[in-house]
């Protein structure tokens, strides 16, 4: 299928690695030019190399609103253009009601929330001339819980009202805007937290049995064929979704 994507201008956060890679590399494939938004600077050479100069890799860490702003500013003046927004950086760091403070979860918000709005805000205007498009990766436990997570979980949640409230508000531009929510996702992120265990592959094992959908976790670029298809043209009349990548871990029994 051609999903008409070649010369698209796509923002990634945190699209050098993991569920963000797959979806730079997804981009590239189809012909879209990924600007990849991520500090890690031999997997982001290696998308551009991939992309045979097609892309921009810029390793900001996007703690501010400047950085942000920064962050448009570098893409608009390379491809003179933005045609969509993949917001997907954060990590999981275990800021808890108890074990957490009121100052750390302060920042565990900062560090998953703010830069989807900053992202979004400055490359509005581009946006609108585009008619483009904005995914935001959430996450299933923001409507599981996990615990021992409370900044993480409030950010993902923040994330799945926002992509509503961005879809109404941006209505009368065609802008579409949609969420996916992976649950059990083996990025080389979660491989370092699997082999945090005294029996890594007795956890993988256990996890992997709570997967209804062939008892295996989802990959990465299973998340990425969505959200590529939810860029296009393809998904033109689809805006305000929260869309489950799971497997069925949300919302499947897990006894079947």
């Amino acid at each position: 299928m051609d999903l008409k994507l070649r010369g698209k201008v796509i923002l990634v956060s945190g699209g050098a690695k993991g569920i963000g890679g797959a979806i730079s590399k997804g981009l590239i494939e189809e012909g879209a030019f990924p600007v990849i938004i991520d500090p890690s600077e031999n997997e982001g050479k290696a998308l551009v190399e991939l992309a045979q100069g097609n892309a921009l890799h810029l390793p900001i860490r996007l703690f501010s609103a400047d950085q942000a702003k920064e962050v448009v500013m570098l893409a608009v003046e390379k491809f003179g253009k933005i045609d969509g927004l993949v917001n997907n950086a954060g990590a999981n760091d275990s800021v808890g009601l108890e074990n957490g403070s009121p100052e750390e979860f302060a920042q565990s918000l900062a560090n998953n929330l703010f830069h989807y709005y900053h992202l979004a805000h400055y490359a509005l205007p581009h946006l609108k001339k585009s008619q483009g498009a904005i995914v935001n990766i959430s996450s299933k436990t923001a409507v599981t819980g996990q615990g021992g997570t409370s900044g993480y979980v409030a950010a993902k949640g923040a994330q799945l009202a926002l992509t509503r409230e961005w879809a109404v508000e941006l209505l009368p531009y065609q802008i579409r805007v949609n969420a996916l929510l992976p649950a059990e996702v083996y990025t080389p992120m979660y491989e370092s937290w699997i082999q945090s265990f005294s029996n890594p592959q007795k956890k993988l094992e256990e996890i992997n049995q709570k997967i209804p959908l062939g008892r295996r976790m989802t990959n990465p670029e299973e998340i990425a064929a969505m959200a590529i298809f939810l860029l296009s043209e393809k998904a033109s009349h689809i805006t305000g979704q929260h869309l489950y990548v799971d497997g069925g871990y949300t919302h499947l029994d897990r006894s079947l």
